[in-house]
């Protein structure tokens, strides 16, 4: 770029030689006079004369102020002295041009080297802010790029948290599937074994019914031949009533005799002897036994009023004076006491030992006078107690046995755990409560229940160890609380006036 800049310059200069009006100084003896100026530089160059009116001169002067000789000897040749000046001259145009090249280089290599320098700085800082602007853009994309790939990584994490979601629960769905079918072959395998079952007892219900049908004809045959004989047999019972009437009358006649013979032996001192039977006499209840001189306790057969048959019952002798007439007794848990209502009507047990005497019983002993209920209680830790109440008596069967309790006592509790304004009496069969849950059901046995009140001593008998937090037990709530199941109970009657 150099040379060709120098060559640019050097072509100025030539057309400026050649086109330049010639200057003539008349202190200078007519020499031309070139000048150049070049930034705050200016150059002076002295250039040949070429006016045909010069003479020759045929010795040569030496001008101290000449800066080179202008012109050769006039030789007798023009044209060969006129290239020979020529030749000259370009030989000091050639020198002058060298020189000012040289010079030029020189000055201009520093303002090169800036031009160049601030070229490079220019387009360093064009860089610069291109380089600025693009890490600009790309720290701007990168980060747009990391909100990007944190949405995307978030989304993925939500994609992935779902999918495992999914796989639990079609595994889980699965896994119940597989139960599923295993229960449904379980079940179709049970209904294959039910049905081969059912047809078995189809086959020996069929061979049963068929011998059922033999039995029937059998037993209608029977049935007609039973009934003939039970018209003879009501023929015969009818003649043997009219005779019954009249040996009924004679009997009680006897009774009363043998009564009056035992109370006058027993103010007169006279013993007794084995001969006599206790069925023989007409007691009412234990309290006549009592009066009438048996005071062991024991079971001992009464006449009931407006009863057609006898009825045994336990006589308790020893306990507050004798003469209790026992109607329910509880201590072993031998005899089952959820029973229906035509049981606990007739009474069930053995007066011996666990027994119901029968509402019917009650209702027609507690018919004939006034009477007291006594109710005595162990539990589990060997503790007695008792209630008693002065007026106990229950209604008949069209007023479902209802009962009535007047004036309560004992160690059993402050408070009555029987209902004291009356209940109906309920079992399984026959529910007269005042609750919708049926608590002869719930709580088990036969009793005047009410609304499932504090008390149930026909209740479930539970062991020791197993009784505690059983609301269908043997209960009495104001004595051990309503979940405690007693050891034994005892209830038991006497009159009144006794």
């Amino acid at each position: 770029m150099t040379v060709f800049l120098s060559f640019a310059f050097l072509a100025a200069i030539l057309t400026h030689i050649g086109c330049s009006n010639q200057r003539r100084n008349p202190e200078n003896g007519g020499r031309r006079y070139n000048r150049i100026q070049h930034g705050q530089c200016a150059y002076t160059f002295i250039l040949p004369e070429h006016d045909g009116n010069c003479r020759e001169s045929t010795t040569d002067q030496y001008n101290p102020n000449a800066l080179q000789r202008d012109a050769p000897h006039v030789e007798p040749d023009f044209s060969s002295q006129k290239l020979q000046h020529l030749e000259h001259v370009m030989e000091n145009y050639t020198q002058w041009l060298q020189k000012l090249e040289n010079y030029i280089v020189e000055n201009m290599k520093s303002e090169m080297a800036q031009i160049q320098q601030n070229a490079v700085q220019n387009h360093t800082a064009t860089m610069l802010e291109i380089g600025t602007s693009l890490l600009s853009q790309t720290a701007e994309q990168t980060r747009k790029l990391t909100d990007v790939e944190t949405q995307v990584l978030n989304q993925t994490s939500r994609l992935e948290i779902q999918l495992l979601e999914n796989s639990l629960s079609t595994y889980k769905l699965e896994k119940q599937l597989l139960q599923q079918t295993n229960e449904i072959l379980k079940i179709h395998e049970k209904n294959s074994l039910l049905e081969h079952k059912i047809l078995e007892m189809e086959g020996k219900h069929k061979e049963e019914l068929d011998a059922l049908k033999e039995e029937k004809e059998k037993l209608q045959g029977l049935v007609t031949r039973q009934t003939y004989i039970i018209q003879e047999l009501e023929k015969q019972l009818n003649r043997a009533t009219t005779n019954n009437s009249v040996l009924q009358k004679q009997q009680l006649e006897l009774m009363d005799t043998v009564h009056n013979l035992v109370n006058l032996c027993t103010k007169e001192g006279v013993l007794l002897k084995g001969g006599k039977r206790e069925e023989e006499k007409p007691f009412r209840d234990c309290a006549d036994v009592y009066q009438a001189g048996f005071n062991k306790s024991g079971i001992y057969t009464i006449y009931i009023n407006n009863m057609p048959e006898p009825k045994k019952v336990f006589c308790n002798m020893d306990v507050n004076g004798g003469g209790w007439t026992v109607i329910q007794h509880r201590e072993d848990g031998s005899l089952d006491f959820q029973r229906g209502w035509k049981e606990y009507k007739m009474g069930f047990g053995n007066p011996s030992g666990e027994y119901w005497l029968g509402n019917e019983f009650i209702f027609a002993i507690t018919s004939q006078r006034q009477y007291t209920l006594r109710i005595e209680l162990m539990d589990w830790e060997g503790n007695r107690a008792y209630s008693q109440y002065d007026r106990f008596h229950i209604g008949n069967e069209k007023q479902n046995y209802r009962l009535y309790l007047k004036g309560h006592t004992g160690t059993a509790g402050k408070q009555s755990s029987l209902i004291l304004h009356g209940a109906d009496f309920s079992t399984k069969d026959a529910d007269h409560d005042n609750c919708m849950c049926k608590c002869a059901l719930m709580l088990t046995g036969g009793w005047w229940f009410d609304a499932c009140g504090p008390s149930n001593l026909n209740g479930m008998f539970y062991t020791a160890g197993q009784n505690h937090g059983k609301l269908n037990g043997i209960k009495w709530h104001y004595f051990k609380g309503p979940s405690y199941s007693l050891r034994s109970t005892t209830m038991m009657i006497r009159p009144l006036d006794f």
